[in-house]
């Protein structure tokens, strides 16, 4: 689990070069730092579900990026907020 204010890596795993799969993580902040918002809840694993499998629930965070680090040409202070499953996440 993570807590509010923690800083965190999103994994830079591309799964989907291994074949199908449904994936709700941006590919744009993969490996990307961020800072944990807040904790949504545990919720089932929407990569397992959308092929029918039975899905682990999962904790689900609001992750912020700055949009600057991700984009050069954003404005250094604007922020992007984004919901990613835990699995998704390391401390750097």
């Amino acid at each position: 689990m993570f807590a509010a204010g923690e800083t965190v890596r999103v994994k830079n795993e591309w799964p989907e070069a291994l074949g199908p799969v449904h994936i709700r993580t941006p590919h744009y902040v993969r490996g990307e730092v961020g800072e944990i918002v807040r904790y949504l809840g545990d919720f089932p694993n929407p990569e397992d579900l959308a092929f029918a499998r039975p899905a682990e629930r999962r904790p689900l965070y609001h992750v912020r990026f700055l949009k600057g680090a991700i984009w050069p040409e954003a404005k250094p202070d604007d922020e992007l907020l984004i919901e990613i499953f835990g699995h998704w996440l390391e401390r750097p």
